[in-house]
Order: structure tokens, then sequence, then C-alpha cells
């Protein structure tokens, strides 16, 4: 039987060391932390995007999100226009800066992601493993909606 505390040791630590390599690599040759990468992904992956969604979608505070866009807003890497269908937010959107930041910056995430998982293991493995993390993830995510609206 699989021993659950230790393969979510394992998936943390391992999250945390990729996590940091991959943060490095970004920052040395684009000056972009990972944190930043994320957030232009995630605002280009979209049509519209609130600070609010890109909380959820990252799964972090509407705090820390709002620091954070602050932060990309600051270096010019995005900006925020008003929300035509509600005053209360903004929407965001990538600056060419940001765009170009993004694009410069995704082949040297996915050399380093190559690095660390896709040159370790098979296709077949690694098609198996995005499965079943994407599983797990989803419903963690249902999970998560669901603690919040008890509340």
């Amino acid at each position: 039987m699989t021993d659950l505390t230790a393969l979510f040791t394992d998936l943390v630590r391992l999250e945390t060391r990729i996590y940091n390599a991959v943060d490095a690599r970004l920052k040395a040759e684009h000056e972009l932390p990972l944190g930043q990468f994320e957030f232009l992904r995630s605002i280009a992956s979209r049509d519209t995007a609130r600070v609010f969604d890109l909380a959820r979608e990252l799964a972090i505070t509407v705090g820390a999100t709002s620091k954070a866009v602050d932060r990309l807003e600051a270096a010019g890497r995005i900006r925020r226009t008003a929300n035509p269908d509600d005053r209360r937010s903004s929407l965001l959107e990538l600056t060419d800066a940001g765009a170009d930041a993004l694009a410069a910056a995704t082949p040297t995430v996915e050399a380093e992601l190559q690095t660390w998982i896709g040159s370790v293991l098979p296709a077949p493995v690694l098609e198996q493993l995005a499965t079943n993390l994407s599983m797990l993830r989803q419903r963690a995510e249902v999970d998560s909606r669901t603690d919040r609206a008890e509340t």
C-alpha cells in the first residue's frame, strides 16, 4: 500500500525544488520571477481577467494577487482598464512589454521543465502523470469552492 504521507512529502519537495530552479533561471535570464510569469501567462490565456479571477485560478488570496498585479503594472507589463460591467473591478491586459516578456520567457520555462521532468520520465508515464495530477487538481478545486460556499 502506498504511503500517502510520503507521497505528499515527495510531491511538495519536488514542486519546491523545480519552482526554485525555474524561478532562478527566469530571474537570471529575463529578470522575471516565476510568479510574475504565471500571472502574465494567466492573463494572456483569457479574454478578460480581473484580480479575483487570477486569485481563484492561482489559488492565492485576492490581496496577494492585487499586490502582484500592482508590481506588474509598475513594471509596465500589464495595464488596468475600467470594467464596464462592474465599477468595483478593473480588467487586466498585457502590454506589449508584457507580451514580449512572456514570449521571451516561455521557451526558458519549457527548457527548464524539460530538464527536470520531460527528460526523466518516459512519454507514456509523463502523460499518465499529467492526467492524474489534473484529476487531483480538479478535485481539490471543486472541494475548495464547495468549502468557500459553505462558510
